[in-house]
């Protein structure tokens, strides 16, 4: 039996098509679907691709740039670099003031904030340094002065039942230790000449002395400054024979010979100082001495013919003496009679540095014609905040 179909333009019916035409009719079908699918994946696509365009550019629109040739267009270091070359000033004033960067204050004085990257520089500079900053606190103030509270005594505790009345007991006692700050200065100079050199690096090489000058002066102020005008160094302080120690002065154990060791024993010297300290302190003590010392100390062994001294096992770890770091300050006094070359203790307990974020720098191109110099400043302070947690070793009989 024959089944007719009309067709849809009203022509005569026709014979049913056969299994070959059905399957290439919905093949045909199919390929259509996929590619309007196929189409429309492409437009969603592209639709994406511009809204993620879109949403990058307005998100880093004035954001900094990470890479380093954009850093160097920064508006306030091209504006410090101006004013560091020629005096030329009207960029930074131009700059608004921002509180998460030292870029854009003008001081009060006439001095200007040192742009972020170079004051990061002085300041990596002055953490590397050997001085006592690497194992003192440190501290960020905006007062001209840090005080310190020291609780310096044991709270009162005893036994109680259930029935007896609890006496009272002894109440703390709270030490406070004021820190003030100091100005600290240097004023390097170079000629108008040499300024005017667009290849010269200016700020790297006003860092770089800035940095070197400050170190030093800070180092020597925080072992033996006299508190004038300058950070009080510890070893200023009074210094008590360790069994008759009282707060307020440091303690110290003798060596037993005049400007040297005992010469039987000489190991025993720095055993007694180690344990001089307080358990609780000696966790994170250090020695503090200078290469001299640390020469003569270096050739000690013990009563078995072992090295009281090792050195570190990785690059930048310090060696250690009994265990213990060492920091070879060279402003430490030499081995000398009666001189305290050797000190042992906590020093994040025993010393505290207060210090200002910001650096200043003010450009003079009068003073020495035809150079110009660059007095830059920060201030800075420090003092003993805990007189119990640093030890001396003294190189004398008693």
């Amino acid at each position: 039996m024959t089944t007719e179909f009309k067709a849809r333009s009203g022509a005569e019916p026709s014979a049913e098509p056969g299994p070959a035409a059905v399957v290439k009719t919905a093949l045909s079908g199919f390929l259509k679907e996929i590619k309007g699918f196929q189409g429309e994946v492409e437009t969603r696509m592209q639709q994406q691709e511009e809204r993620l365009t879109m949403l990058q550019s307005k998100t880093f629109t004035g954001r900094p740039a990470l890479a380093a040739a954009a850093i160097e267009e920064a508006p306030h270091q091209k504006a410090f670099a101006a004013y560091l070359r020629s005096g030329d000033d009207d960029g930074l004033r131009a700059l608004s003031l921002e509180g998460k960067a030292l870029n854009t204050a003008v001081a009060a004085e006439g001095g200007y904030l040192v742009d972020p990257q170079t004051s990061e520089t002085i300041r990596g500079v002055l953490r590397a340094t050997a001085s006592i900053r690497q194992v003192a606190t440190v501290v960020n103030v905006e007062a001209t002065s840090y005080d310190v509270l020291v609780d310096r005594s044991e709270l009162g505790s005893g036994w109680a039942t259930e029935t007896v009345t609890l006496s009272e007991t002894a109440t703390p006692q709270i030490e406070r230790i004021s820190i003030p700050l100091h100005e600290l200065a240097a004023m390097p100079k170079a000629s108008q000449r040499l300024l005017d050199d667009a290849a010269f690096d200016i700020e790297t090489w006003l860092a770089n002395r800035i940095a070197d000058r400050f170190a030093r002066a800070e180092a020597a102020a925080f072992v033996s400054g006299n508190g004038v005008d300058k950070p009080t160094g510890f070893l200023t302080h009074s210094k008590v024979a360790n069994d008759a120690w009282a707060w307020g002065a440091l303690g110290y154990v003798a060596t037993g010979a005049d400007g040297d060791f005992a010469a039987v024993n000489a190991a025993d010297a720095i055993v007694d100082l180690v344990y001089a300290l307080e358990a609780d302190y000696r966790a994170n003590a250090s020695f503090v001495m200078n290469s001299k010392t640390a020469g003569a100390v270096r050739k000690m062994k013990d009563a078995d013919g072992r090295f009281l001294w090792t050195d570190g096992l990785a690059a930048g770890e310090p060696a250690r003496l009994m265990g213990y770091p060492v920091l070879v300050a060279e402003d430490m006094p030499d081995i000398a009679a009666g001189a305290y070359a050797l000190a042992f203790g906590d020093f994040a307990s025993g010393y505290t540095i207060a210090e200002r974020p910001d650096l200043r720098v003010l450009r003079d191109p009068f003073s020495a014609k035809p150079h110009v110099l660059f007095y830059a400043s920060k201030r800075v302070g420090g003092d003993v905040s805990d007189f119990a947690a640093i030890k001396l070793l003294k190189f004398a009989v008693s």
